[in-house]
């Protein structure tokens, strides 16, 4: 388990850096559209996805002299919006963004049966971000060691807020596999009420992005107990890792990637890709990317898809200790 996981982290460092040694000269003889590409996100506006989603297509815009229009279709843990593209025709012009969640859609017990990954080309991946474990700033522990020291013995249960089912996984890791059988995971619709609910007080821990975290740790409402990459951030260099905390099966990173109709052609696919590769080496792309504490990428198809195999393997290894609720 800890060699898939280690492997999982060195991929993504592997991958970002095979994207920024191929030639840029690809994306000017690649295949091109002719006509509007639509670029479906299957979760709500406003959140981390749709703001890197909306970056990367209006470079894609810029890049193919063709519109680029992002639609928004949440809802079914992301299938509503999965299932459009896959009914569309594999030309190219109909693409979705995802994220590691679909590996798990197979697994969730509302979905049993439906696995949208086979009628689905991996075409690149976009970007990757690292998450942060956070509390509120009146749990005790200043460290991620002394808060779960802390929660194992509270006189009430401390609660771990999520929105997505690879946090729950994360949260339900972190109950069996650091010895909090009191911890209780509350599942949320959306980040919003979660946030609120966390500086509130209402619960105790979650996951978030780290420039999503810093207004309010710097107000003093949360705290920073580590982060889940690699290596340490810049932006807080004194906050351990979740490895240097001794956590280290907490290493989840997001990535953000796009993938089209089972069947698009090689060549469109190519074409795509490189497209993005250029788009996430643009200043207004990689502003928006740094708002969010998220990495370029810009990976192949081949290279992305050996990364979604990896995330498959690994979920599928996880959800058999931590089945998905």
């Amino acid at each position: 388990m800890d060699r898939v996981r280690t492997a999982g982290l060195r991929l993504l460092s592997w991958l970002a850096l095979c994207a920024l040694m191929l030639p840029a000269s690809q994306a000017q003889t690649a295949w091109k559209p002719d006509r509007r590409v639509t670029m479906v996100v299957p979760y709500s506006t406003g959140g981390g996805t749709d703001a890197i989603a909306r970056a990367v297509a209006k470079q894609l815009q810029t890049i193919w002299e063709q519109p680029v229009v992002v639609e928004n279709l949440p809802g079914a843990d992301g299938l509503i919006g999965t299932r459009k593209v896959i009914d569309s025709k594999p030309d190219g012009y109909t693409l979705l963004v995802q994220l590691p969640s679909l590996a798990l859609i197979r697994h969730l017990p509302q979905f049993k049966g439906v696995d949208p990954l086979p009628a689905l080309d991996p075409v690149s991946g976009m970007a990757v971000l690292y998450g942060v474990m956070v509390a509120h700033a009146k749990l005790p522990g200043n460290t991620m060691a002394e808060t779960v020291n802390y929660c194992r013995t509270a006189p009430k249960p401390c609660t771990f807020g999520t929105t997505e089912n690879v946090a729950r996984i994360a949260a339900r890791m972190m109950r069996e596999d650091s010895n909090l059988p009191n911890l209780t995971v509350l599942n949320y619709k959306g980040g919003g009420q979660l946030v609120t609910d966390l500086v509130g007080e209402s619960i105790d821990l979650s996951l978030m992005g780290i420039t999503a975290a810093l207004p309010h740790v710097k107000s003093g409402k949360l705290k920073i107990l580590a982060t889940l990459a690699p290596k340490r951030s810049a932006v807080i260099p004194d906050v351990q890792t979740t490895t240097e905390a001794g956590f280290a099966y907490l290493d989840f990173a997001t990535w953000y990637g796009l993938f089209a109709p089972k069947g698009t052609p090689a060549a469109v696919q190519a074409g795509i890709a490189a497209a993005v590769r250029e788009a996430v080496k643009d200043e207004s792309v990689l502003k928006v990317f740094n708002t969010l504490g998220a990495d370029a990428l810009g990976t192949s198809p081949a290279q992305f898809g050996t990364q979604v195999r990896m995330e498959v393997e690994r979920m599928d290894a996880l959800v058999k200790r931590y089945p998905v609720e």
